[in-house]
């Protein structure tokens, strides 16, 4: 196996990772035995289950094993059962019921739960398989809800096709994406944010809190109906038209997808959904996210990857959208979720902590996604270092596209909270964005969602503080303020210069966003004071936020102008602790810093390649908000170094001007 080969240290290992790869096939032949379309003919219980129309009637499916009797229950009852709309058993074994009710009974709009009974007890449910979830806005109940409008939505454009620059991430809140203090929808967001995104250069965008969640404030990841887009944003029309018109202006919609864990919710959840926690989840305490207060998924059930599996394909195929961050891997792959784990050994990954059901599930998710849309994106949120999380499964891999470089905003958060600027190391930084293996593509970001939630701060508030209140003014002096304008740009250019497959950015982080994010809580007032995005901050043309903006869009512009930019071998070419430069190249293109906070380097000698260099970017240039220092006409040339060590040859070098706090993006023509 490749993954042997670019790895000897997993030879150990290698008998663990092959019984890995024959437990996924074995499930695979299991599940699609006697499928003639494989695993995407598995994946279609959206089809089956749920409410679907049947010429005059609509037929709902339910799978509830454990219940002894089914009612639909809603608006056309009073919300009472009713002997008409109770449930016929399909298949006892199976677990199936079903239920045929005139159109007529449920026009478009209508509102409608489950009743189960089981042995002991019973109880109202919102079906699992749903496809439309409203919360009524008087009661805050939640209610599945028929859809089934007289023009459905449909597609006008064609997905983008990839191309060779490197996926350039977007990572987006449809409710906080407005300055208002509210809950936006996905129409406001095509309307006002789409084209910002597009302008911006960026050619992805990723889609958080896509699928209904009963509780705002949790970001979106403790999910309740998974196959229902969040309708406190809007309709199911809404977002297919979003979805869309990205696609139009040349952008790929990644979704957020959260099959780690549920909600532990019970009448909007899946939770007890028929009796028992068992039918989606693990009994016991294994069934139980200690960290997260969420119900964890038993993936060694048919059922459940059944209805996992079905939920990729549902996205894929009636929504448009173009591949998964698949959050919380870490929490699927290991028995104790990775929780208290330092990770420091191979021996952590094949000691027998890893749920083998869990491995089997993603790599079967990853082969249905890439045959469904060959041109599918797929990212792990993997934090521990699993060896082959972004490999083929034919290497030996779990056969995702990327892993998310989960290190990189960790490591930047401890610089920027725990050293000082003078004891920034240019080698222990280039160390900790290049440590990754090679075969494996990464998504590079300085900060996410992650880094700003409650109780923690964006890294530019990080360092400027209190003062980006008052100081952000272009006539401002204030020294923490040139601060953190200078390294927030040195952090995001040295972060996507060195990706080896993608670089994300969250919302308005490209321009400095402020403060930190928090949804409207019992906490704070249910407030949506740090729930929204302050887009007027980057446009105002006496504040500094719109240099950041620019200097933001010039630098995804470069990498997206270089064919390939992320598969251009990464060399170092200088570093000095002291001086606390760091110089590196891809091809024709090389990237300096002085991290130093208050010595400016004059004529500070580098070894190149001989040639002439132009400067193509200076982070200290006006129109980024710096000091200017930079005359970035003017040609640099390299010349001979008067003597040569050991009798080597003498070597060429570029003598330049560093100023402070400064990065320099060169290109060298023969």
């Amino acid at each position: 196996m490749k993954i042997i080969e670019q790895d000897p240290w997993l030879r150990p290992y290698e008998t663990v990772i092959e019984s890995r790869l024959r437990y996924a096939r074995k499930r695979e032949a299991s599940l699609t035995g006697g499928l003639s379309g494989g695993l995407s003919d598995f994946a279609n219980g959206h089809l089956y289950y749920g409410l679907h129309a049947d010429g005059d009637a609509w037929v709902i499916r339910e799978y509830a094993p454990n219940a002894t009797a089914l009612y639909l229950i809603g608006d056309f009852s009073r919300h009472q059962r009713q002997p008409q709309y109770r449930f016929s058993v399909v298949d006892r074994s199976a677990g199936d019921w079903e239920l045929r009710v005139p159109r007529r009974i449920l026009p478009h709009g209508t509102r409608y739960r489950l009743l189960l009974e089981w042995p002991g007890g019973e109880g109202e449910r919102i079906p699992a398989w749903c496809r439309r979830v409203v919360q009524d806005a008087d009661s805050y109940l939640f209610y599945a809800q028929v859809w089934q409008p007289d023009e459905p939505y449909r597609m006008q454009h064609e997905r983008p096709l990839p191309d060779d620059a490197p996926l350039l991430i977007y990572e987006c809140h449809i409710g906080m994406s407005s300055e208002q203090a509210k809950i936006a929808t996905y129409e406001e967001f095509r309307t006002d944010v789409l084209p910002r995104i597009a302008r911006s250069g960026y050619n992805a965008i990723q889609l958080m809190a896509v699928q209904e969640h009963p509780y705002y404030a949790s970001y979106g990841y403790h999910v309740s109906s998974f196959f229902a887009p969040s309708s406190r944003f809007g309709t199911p029309e809404d977002l297919k038209r979003l979805i869309d018109d990205a696609h139009g202006l040349g952008l790929r919609v990644i979704m957020d997808l959260v099959h780690a864990h549920a909600v532990r919710n019970e009448v909007e959840g899946l939770g007890c959904y028929d009796g028992t926690r068992s039918l989606f989840f693990h009994d016991g305490d294994r069934g139980i996210h200690p960290a997260w207060d969420s119900y964890c998924f038993d993936y060694g059930k048919d059922s459940v990857l059944h209805f996992l599996l079905s939920n990729c394909k549902y996205w894929l195929t009636e929504y448009g959208f173009d591949g998964f961050r698949f959050d919380g891997v870490t929490s699927m792959l290991y028995y104790n979720r990775g929780l208290g784990e330092t990770f420091d050994s191979y021996e952590r990954y094949f000691d027998g902590g890893q749920d083998v059901n869990a491995i089997a599930y993603l790599i079967l998710a990853n082969k249905l996604i890439h045959t469904l849309c060959p041109a599918a994106i797929t990212i792990a949120e993997e934090v521990s270092g699993m060896p082959g999380i972004a490999l083929p499964t034919a290497d030996g891999g779990y056969g995702f596209d990327y892993r998310l470089a989960m290190n990189i905003p960790d490591y930047w958060i401890r610089l920027v909270a725990d050293h000082r600027d003078e004891d920034w190391q240019p080698a222990d930084i280039w160390h900790q964005l290049t440590n990754r293996r090679a075969s494996e593509p990464a998504i590079s970001y300085a900060e996410s969602h992650d880094q700003a939630l409650v109780g923690d701060k964006t890294l530019i508030f990080r360092m400027i503080d209190s003062a980006m209140y008052d100081h952000m003014n272009k006539e401002s002096t204030e020294q923490s303020v040139d601060r953190g304008i200078a390294l927030i740009k040195m952090i995001r250019l040295v972060t996507a210069a060195t990706m080896n497959g993608g670089y994300l950015n969250f919302m308005g982080n490209e321009f400095g966003h402020p403060e930190w994010i928090d949804f409207p809580r019992e906490g704070n007032g249910w407030s949506f004071h740090y729930a929204r995005r302050l887009w007027s901050l980057a446009d105002s043309p006496f504040l500094r936020y719109a240099g950041l903006q620019s200097f933001d869009r010039d630098m995804i512009g470069l990498i997206r102008s270089v064919p390939s930019f992320h598969r251009l071998p990464l060399r170092e070419y200088w570093l000095h602790g002291n001086d606390q430069v760091l110089c590196f190249g891809r091809d024709s293109l090389f990237f300096v810093f002085n991290f130093h906070p208050v010595r400016s380097h004059a004529d500070y000698a580098i070894p190149l390649p001989p040639g002439r260099y132009e400067v193509l970017m200076s982070s200290d240039a006006r129109r980024y908000e710096g000091y200017g220092r930079v005359d970035e006409r003017v040609a640099h040339h390299t010349c001979r170094a008067a003597s040569a060590v050991g009798g080597a040859s003498p070597q060429e070098l570029l003598k330049l001007y560093l100023p402070a706090r400064t990065a320099l993006v060169l290109r060298r023509i023969v």
